[in-house]
């Protein structure tokens, strides 16, 4: 048999699909045609991938990629042959008010894949910068569901969500109500809801006591004021209440939002990421979120193990996108792929709150195969 690429004894790690170990991925016309040890094929195009790391393409499900249309925005296509991501889900940058944009200048566009968690705010995150920081659910005029739902459903191969920030900065004297006015978009339009937090009030516990089962609480271990873990450094029973009943927990790094301490001490106590994704945006992208391979490097620094971060860069968020054929490597799937290398030398990682670790390893991106095509190689 002759495919289109054939990708040659890598480590394949498909958690979906319960494969960890040497094989080789076959893909024709766009998709996944074989996944086996030493196929008994050609490719029209080969690659030897001896000591890589071949996975599924890799979702960031917490990015902000509308550059020029938002002041955060950076630009998918070139940030993804740092980060290794095949598909993005841009969450909040566009309201109903300008997602056209997002769709017309973005996501038609680019070579990889965007997606979208729509901003309740019609404005969508208007003032965000180092000069400007204006919370959009502090203005309840903006904040109207029944149009918000209307355009979700109008553009249902593009919106997958609802997207609202709340806290002291983004939602300001209001506190719940804004992602109450969330909570009754995304009933209108059947989506779950993705609730960011900050700095009280409300309280972490606040929050996770209004989410739906299938909602996502996201920057979920960011530091004090507003961690995860209670004064005793233990984690909140609410968190524990929230998981149970299926809210998911999403990390989205960013500029303010991942502990190394809050991260060391949930995974200790067996509260392990739903979903790692970068929050990457303008002021971040250069650090400490840089993309979200740093962020699962830093996850891989602090004893996660590498199926459960695959796991929860590609078959937890693409099935949460309602996007199985995105979620592993079985023939027929979509045919993105994301190639890595474990580098071995010295490396500091840092936090939000300034805070370091060393370590011997690192993930670094060494190809990326969107839709059957080799992409990019580094």
């Amino acid at each position: 048999m002759r495919y289109d690429l054939l990708l040659r004894g890598g480590r394949v790690i498909d958690p979906r699909s319960g494969l960890d170990g040497v094989a080789d991925v076959a893909l024709h016309d766009g998709r996944v045609a074989a996944v086996g040890a030493s196929l008994d094929a050609e490719g029209t195009l080969e690659r030897d991938l001896a000591g890589c790391i071949v996975m599924p393409g890799m979702i960031d499900f917490h990015a902000h990629v509308y550059p020029a249309g938002t002041s955060l925005g950076v630009d998918p296509d070139a940030l993804a042959r740092r980060a290794g991501t095949t598909t993005w889900l841009d969450v909040g940058s566009a309201g109903a008010g300008n997602i056209a944009g997002l769709r017309d200048h973005v996501a038609a566009r680019a070579a990889t894949r965007v997606l979208a968690y729509l901003h309740v705010s019609f404005a969508g995150i208007f003032g965000f910068s180092r000069e400007v920081m204006v919370g959009e659910s502090w203005d309840l005029r903006l904040l109207e569901p029944a149009v918000c739902a209307r355009v979700a459903r109008e553009n249902p191969d593009l919106v997958r969500g609802i997207k609202v920030r709340i806290g002291a900065l983004t939602s300001g004297p209001h506190g719940l109500l804004p992602l109450h006015l969330a909570i009754e978009a995304a009933e209108l339009a059947g989506l779950p809801v993705m609730c960011h937090i900050d700095r009280p009030p409300p309280t972490y516990a606040q929050v996770l006591e209004t989410l739906r089962p299938g909602d996502i609480l996201t920057h979920c271990f960011r530091p004090p004021p507003n961690a995860p873990l209670g004064g005793d450094g233990r984690v909140r029973e609410a968190c524990w209440q929230a998981r149970e009943r299926g809210v998911l927990f999403d990390v989205a790094h960013g500029m303010g939002s991942f502990s190394f301490a809050v991260a060391e001490a949930m995974l200790a106590q067996g509260f392990a990421p739903d979903i790692v994704s970068s929050d990457v945006h303008s002021l971040c992208v250069d650090g400490p979120a840089f993309d979200n391979l740093e962020t699962m490097s830093k996850f891989l620094t602090l004893g996660m193990d590498l199926p459960s971060l695959v796991a929860a860069v590609s078959a937890t968020p693409a099935l949460k996108l309602g996007r199985p054929d995105l979620a592993d490597l079985a023939p027929g799937s979509t045919g993105d792929v994301t190639v890595l290398e474990l580098v071995e030398g010295d490396f500091t990682l840092v936090d939000v709150t300034g805070a370091t670790r060393r370590t011997p390893r690192k993930l670094r991106t060494r190809a990326v195969v969107l839709a059957g095509r080799l992409w990019h190689e580094a």
